[in-house]
């Protein structure tokens, strides 16, 4: 519904209220329905921005142990209508054991931070890199940079590795030129 930004057009067309009451809350910078369907796992990570603390809002939920979260080794387990918050910058996973799909809230809190300075380096440039890295739900949302730079970078992966299985030498040296023209670019155009 929201990301770091104004809130996506997918979003107010699918459900506008739930959109506007998010973006009346003025220190709310992400809000969105998370699917963990059963058998699913997300893999053990930790966020790497400080810029918010996370917050979980059990909506449709198994109830049961074998659904949950992990943060820093610390479970716990989604119950409908519970929340929990945490500091995304600990590693967590999660993991579905169950025949329930769980659903959530999930919405991301400016993270509470004393010093003026301090506040405003985090929401401007913690904010900045958040938001280039956003990801489109449907056609017209917003895709941030480093998103639509990585769709080209995965382009050229692709054609390394089947440069790489027809020939390692070619592969090699073509990316020794890569890496010599890119940084040329950076330090020298």
């Amino acid at each position: 519904m929201k990301w770091y930004d104004d809130p996506l057009p997918s979003a107010q067309a699918l459900c506008p209220r739930a959109t506007e009451l998010v973006n009346t809350i003025p220190s709310l910078n992400a809000a969105m329905y998370a699917l963990l369907p059963p058998g699913a796992r997300l893999g053990a990570h930790r966020d790497p921005f400080a810029t918010s603390l996370r917050y979980h809002l059990g909506l449709v939920t198994p109830n049961s142990p074998e659904c949950y979260i992990a943060v820093d080794g610390e479970p716990y387990y989604w119950k409908d209508g519970e929340g929990v918050i945490f500091d995304e910058t600990y590693v967590h996973t999660a993991e579905n054991r169950t025949p329930t799909t769980r659903i959530i809230l999930l919405c991301d809190i400016e993270r509470p931070l004393k010093s003026r300075v301090v506040r405003w380096l985090n929401h401007y440039i913690g904010h900045g890199l958040v938001r280039a890295g956003a990801a489109p739900n449907q056609v017209g949302d917003k895709q941030g940079i480093l998103s639509t730079l990585s769709q080209y970078v995965h382009q050229v992966q692709k054609f390394g590795r089947r440069v790489k299985d027809w020939n390692y030498t070619t592969y090699w040296i073509g990316k020794k030129v890569l890496l010599l023209g890119v940084l040329y670019l950076i330090f020298f155009a």
